[in-house]
């Protein structure tokens, strides 16, 4: 298919980057100040990838979750942006949790009510994807995690129970933002519906996993401890008891389906591929009985 030219073209040199995540960056004109413009990294930003997050984006508004507006698609270079509302006088929870370390508890306890508002929200699935389906789709993609690995998260996945409320599919808390006491979801390109424990694997991935790695903490902009702390308090707050470990044990088993479910989303280089088997691979033990 040809490519659409009534898609208008940024010129990013008159743009500021104001933000940068795993997925890409963000940036402000002076010119236009209720606008943010989000550009992803080479790879992610081909015009399917930019639709396949802007389209659920707008869906995810008509749910009533709140989302910053969605104002469209624009060219950006030889790739493709999205402008949306810009969120005024915003930090995402993981930055709060940067710039006042003594907020760390008050935010994670924050992430969980949000969690569990979103978790309970019904949602349209004849819009968004079952993530019980999209798990099994990644399997099918990760042949380089080993056969034995798959077998045992195919049988785990499959064994899941269908879901129909919301999830969101990068549930971390860069993905959402404070503004004058009212929380904003963004990113919502992952977002689908099953059970909640999909994210919340993503979130021990993300906090206990990758939490010791160098380049996850410049993405969260938290330290080690801090990442662990946070999902301490997440976890805490989210089952109502001081002993989590079940919990953990759980979200440790998603977080491996997370992992199997990257090929999805990304197109991961050979490097990465290794990386995810050996991180996968890791997480195997929790399977044990």
């Amino acid at each position: 298919m040809n490519e659409q030219p009534h898609y208008p073209t940024i010129d990013l040199s008159s743009w500021t980057k104001t933000g940068e995540g795993g997925n890409g960056s963000t940036y402000q004109n002076p010119e236009r100040p209720d606008v943010l413009l989000k550009v992803n990294k080479d790879g992610l930003n081909d015009l399917k990838t930019v639709q396949e997050e802007f389209s659920p984006s707008a869906e995810v508004a008509r749910l009533g979750i709140p989302t910053p507006g969605m104002l469209g698609i624009v060219r950006v270079g030889n790739g493709y942006g999205i402008l949306s509302e810009r969120i005024k006088d915003k930090k995402s929870i993981f930055r709060i949790c940067h710039d006042e370390p003594g907020r760390i508890d008050e935010m994670a306890v924050l992430f969980a009510e949000e969690g569990k508002k979103l978790f309970s929200t019904p949602c349209n699935t004849d819009f968004f994807p079952s993530r019980k389906q999209m798990a099994l789709r990644g399997l099918d993609l990760s042949s380089f995690l080993g056969k034995k690995t798959c077998d045992t998260l195919r049988s785990f996945i499959e064994g899941i129970p269908e879901d129909i409320h919301c999830v969101h599919g990068d549930f971390q808390p860069g993905n959402i933002i404070i503004s004058g006491g009212k929380p904003y979801w963004i990113d919502l390109g992952r977002f689908a519906w099953g059970d909640p424990m999909f994210d919340i694997g993503h979130l021990y991935l993300s906090c206990v996993v990758y939490g010791k790695m160098k380049q996850a903490q410049e993405i969260f902009h938290m330290e080690e401890q801090q990442l662990r702390h946070f999902w301490d308090s997440f976890a805490k707050a989210y089952t109502g008891s001081q002993d989590h470990s079940d919990f953990d044990l759980e979200a440790a088993r998603f977080g491996a389906v997370d992992i199997a479910m990257r090929t999805v989303y990304q197109r991961p280089s050979f490097i990465r591929k290794l990386f995810f088997r050996l991180q996968a691979h890791s997480l195997m033990k929790f399977f044990k009985k």
